[in-house]
């Protein structure tokens, strides 16, 4: 028998073997960490302790067309702090006592998720001189907290081209979402509205960043490495500052001249200005206006509530394209056009206006704004008094004809439709037919047929017609340049680094309907008599340039009547298009007409006396 000694030996050695085995795969599970898989692990550490966060880049500025600065860069001192100072109360209230900023408010911009992690939060910018030297001098008892130098968007002349500029801002998640923009956070400034939102990405440049190590605690240690921001490139617009500012000064005259004429509702309006043959827009004005320098840092509540309340007429909106009215009888030179071009009527084409309209019957009788009627007249003498009853005449006739023709050469020039300029939230207005008419009284079958009084409405600028005054200038701009309908827009060029061009834009003839040149003719010949010896006789009396236009008083229901006044000139050599619309401001002639004997006086480098025309019709 075995004595217990021998018994151990063998227990013994299973127990070696054991042992042995677990070395062994313990040896062997080192061998593959550290040679099979030690670069992947190696990796993970990195990724454990480094860290990165992007670095800001000043945005690009936006220039007028001779290089004069509309919107630059403020460099500003601004605080920032580490988010791990959220739990640093000490530090929180001695910091909010010297920037006048409650706890609770640096509390919710540390803790704030639209910034990376490890990102210094900005607490408060555009700090005091004063302010930032106590808080270099006793950093010690700031820990986490820096001053650092940045900069802020400038407007430096205030509201001028506002609603052209646009305003900066925090992105926000629903403009994340629905833009898809994968090279932007929250919390990132971006373009609201705009050229700043049109062209925001050459504007904003290309973002750095930094490596950074941190410890077991997130704590940041040292930098590791370092990527160049790259600064935003700047814009240049079609804008003429100096055409620009004396655009918005003559619509503000003309709601003053509105108001002294006892249009006292008038409060808002627009102006626009075009090189016809480019398409470029040398001055854009909407009214009421706004200052963008209001949002830098964020506006506050109160001034974005006196901003959107109803009744402050809504200053943010940009008239010139967001809005649309019916166009009145500046829209008789495309109804006119629209007669010539299908063979409805021709120059001499003679109507009789006794007042009163009544071809289509007594019960549908129509007045001409002037009650006593002016008697024998033909075509071109109907455009040049804007006598209503030789276009009611033509409406009816184009409303018999196959085709809907006043709608189709309508939309052949661009009515009815965007006009592609490079500024987000234009509206297309409307063009009527009968498909729409249909449609849009789905519900209400015996309103569905369209009839002839629609077009009658329709062929005086009024019923269910609506332009926005960039379409019509567009309009206007098209019969100076030979019928071709020259695509607006606001880029001229992008600078490169070195401040030469990198991008020029190019003129793109967007419509070329086909107007014969003696239709076109008799159209600008009539639209010269108007402010030669018609309706606009007054308010071009002595001017040195001939201007070929047409004034307009639209009806609005419950609402006075809306001014317009759309040109081109000089009218023997066209280059330039102006449109003026005054809501609520009365007759075309009297309050529209004298703005744009304003604006075309700077674009002529005429001396500008003030005129007080009164306008004796629509």
């Amino acid at each position: 028998m075995p004595t217990f000694s021998e018994q151990l030996k063998g227990r013994f050695a299973m127990l070696g073997l054991v042992v042995l085995l677990v070395l062994g795969s313990l040896l062997v599970r080192a061998w593959s960490m550290q040679i099979l898989s030690g670069s992947s692990y190696a990796a993970q550490s990195d990724s454990n302790r480094i860290r990165q966060i992007t670095v800001d880049t000043p945005r690009g500025r936006i220039l007028d067309r001779n290089g004069v600065p509309l919107v630059t860069n403020r460099a500003v001192m601004s605080v920032t702090g580490d988010p791990t100072l959220i739990t640093d109360t000490k530090v929180l209230t001695r910091l909010s006592t010297v920037l006048g900023v409650p706890v609770g408010d640096l509390i919710k911009k540390l803790e704030s998720y639209k910034t990376e992690r490890l990102k210094p939060r900005v607490l408060a910018i555009d700090v005091p001189m004063a302010t930032v030297a106590y808080l270099t001098e006793h950093a010690p008892e700031f820990p986490g907290v820096a001053v650092k130098e940045g900069a802020v968007r400038q407007y430096p002349m205030g509201a001028l081209a506002s609603h052209v500029l646009g305003y900066t801002g925090e992105i926000s998640e629903a403009q994340l979402a629905a833009e898809k923009l994968p090279d932007y956070r929250l919390g990132d400034i971006v373009g609201k509205t705009g050229i700043e939102a049109q062209y925001d990405k050459v504007l904003q440049g290309e973002k750095g960043f930094q490596q950074l190590e941190v410890d077991s605690q997130g704590r940041v240690r040292r930098v590791v490495s370092e990527g160049q921001a790259i600064p935003g490139k700047d814009v240049v617009l079609t804008i003429d500052s100096g055409v620009q500012a004396v655009t918005e000064q003559a619509l503000a005259d003309a709601i003053a001249e509105a108001h002294h004429l006892n249009f006292t509702k008038a409060r808002a309006g627009a102006a626009v200005v075009l090189d016809l043959q480019t398409g470029e827009v040398l001055a854009m004005a909407s009214a009421p206006t706004y200052d963008p320098n209001q949002f830098i840092g964020g506006i506050k509540p109160e001034v974005w509530a006196s901003m959107t309340a109803t009744d402050s007429e809504y200053p943010l909106n940009n008239r010139a394209i967001m809005a649309v009215y019916p166009p009145a009888s500046t829209f008789k030179a495309v109804t006119g056009m629209a007669a010539l071009q299908t063979g409805v009527a021709q120059a001499h084409s003679a109507f009789m206006c006794k007042g009163k309209w009544t071809t289509m019957g007594v019960a549908w009788s129509k007045w001409c704004w002037n009650h006593a009627g002016h008697g024998a007249i033909d075509f071109s003498e109907g455009v040049v008094q804007s006598c209503d009853s030789v276009f009611y005449e033509i409406g009816y006739r184009l409303y018999k004809a196959k085709g809907e023709p006043l709608q189709a050469f309508a939309k052949s020039m661009g009515l009815g439709a965007k006009t592609g300029i490079d500024l987000p939230g234009e509206v297309t207005g409307r063009v009527p037919d009968a498909a729409w008419k249909k449609a849009y009284n789905a519900n209400y079958p015996e309103a569905q047929a369209w009839l002839g009084g629609d077009t009658v409405n329709m062929a005086i600028g009024q019923g269910d017609l609506l332009a926005s005054p960039l379409q019509m200038a567009s309009y206007y701009g098209a019969l100076g340049n030979g019928g071709k309908v020259a695509k607006p827009r606001l880029l001229k060029s992008v600078l490169g680094a070195d401040g030469t061009s990198a991008l020029d834009a190019k003129t793109e003839v967007t419509r070329d309907p086909g107007l014969t040149p003696s239709n076109l003719a008799t159209m600008r010949d009539a639209l010269v008599g108007v402010t030669t010896r018609g309706t606009a006789k007054a308010v071009f009396a002595g001017f040195p340039y001939q201007v070929a236009g047409k004034t307009g008083t639209a009806q609005v229901n419950n609402k006075d009547d809306y001014a317009w006044f759309a040109a081109y000139a000089p009218a023997d050599k066209p280059r330039y298009a102006v449109v003026v619309l005054v809501e609520q401001g009365g007759h075309g002639g009297s309050v529209a007409g004298p703005a744009a004997r304003q604006i075309l006086s700077k674009l002529l480098n005429v001396k500008y006396k003030p005129v007080h025309a009164v306008d004796v019709s629509r």
